[in-house]
């Protein structure tokens, strides 16, 4: 969703002024009937549309659209702005912030929410306002009878709120996705009780055949030589630990394949 981008800005423009500056250079010389620096915020009354209709109203914006509004009361001798929208209404969230240039107050900042429906039972969405004032600004007499208007502008910042939530969870199913074979082995070789015995090796299904055993000592320039026994476990066939029987050609060989397996973080019991 866009606004209607005037063709009179310079290529590369983005508009990001702070509090401070919207106050001071925009909003106080609409107040004034001055001319702001850039035409780029329309006059538009926001609260006879939804707000996802008023990007198509707007003369600049790609994420967040800006609009002077005038306000009405909500009750003809009261001072309390009329929140209704076409199919819900603007509630007030949080605090007010005081709005400062240097030293001096100049303005003040109210965050607001969009709910669907009818108050109290509306339901929250994901559009947010930041409405604008002059510290100095005055609520209009009602110079004539019965009038509803409050004031002559506010400033009003709109933006549709990111879910940030979901998209951390698209980035965690996308990283998931591009983990390779190794780095699962790694994750599974984590999970190995340490210390462990000869029995708790063979229960592990990528230490099930004497392909794999194989593998754990392909390195190792002894190798070990296994039993019937053995052999029948790479099979299908797991003995228990007074069966297995895992013999090497010398005490020499054993010696070596027990300092490999504790150099790749293996103790044996």
């Amino acid at each position: 969703m866009e606004g209607k981008h005037t063709s009179n800005l310079p290529p590369g423009f983005r508009f990001h002024p702070t509090d401070e500056e919207l106050i001071i250079y925009y909003l106080k010389n609409q107040a004034i009937s001055k001319p702001c620096p850039v035409s780029i915020i329309p006059e538009v009354d926001i609260y006879k549309f939804d707000p996802w209709d008023l990007p198509e109203k707007a003369e600049f914006g790609e994420n967040e659209w800006y609009f002077f509004t005038p306000r009405d009361r909500k009750y003809p001798n009261g001072v309390r702005p009329n929140r209704a929208a076409l199919s819900g209404y603007w509630k007030a969230t949080g605090t007010d912030k005081a709005i400062y240039s240097g030293s001096k107050y100049v303005g003040v900042k109210k965050a607001l929410v969009f709910y669907k429906g009818k108050p109290p039972k509306g339901i929250k969405s994901d559009w947010i306002m930041h409405e604008y004032k002059l510290s100095d600004s005055r609520s209009l007499p009602n110079k004539h009878n019965g009038s509803m208007k409050l004031d002559d502008w506010v400033l009003c910042r709109i933006y549709l709120k990111k879910n940030t939530s979901r998209t951390l969870d698209i980035k965690a199913e996308d990283s998931s996705d591009h983990i390779s074979s190794t780095s699962a082995e790694v994750e599974e070789m984590k999970l190995l009780p340490r210390p462990c015995s000869l029995t708790h090796l063979w229960e592990f299904d990528y230490l099930g055949s004497m392909t794999s055993v194989s593998q754990l000592f392909n390195d190792n320039p002894h190798n070990a030589t296994f039993d019937n026994q053995t052999i029948a476990s790479s099979q299908g066939y797991v003995p228990n630990q007074d069966a297995m029987n895992f013999q090497v050609n010398n005490q020499g060989n054993l010696l070596s394949q027990q300092i490999y397996m504790n150099n790749h973080g293996f103790g044996f019991q």
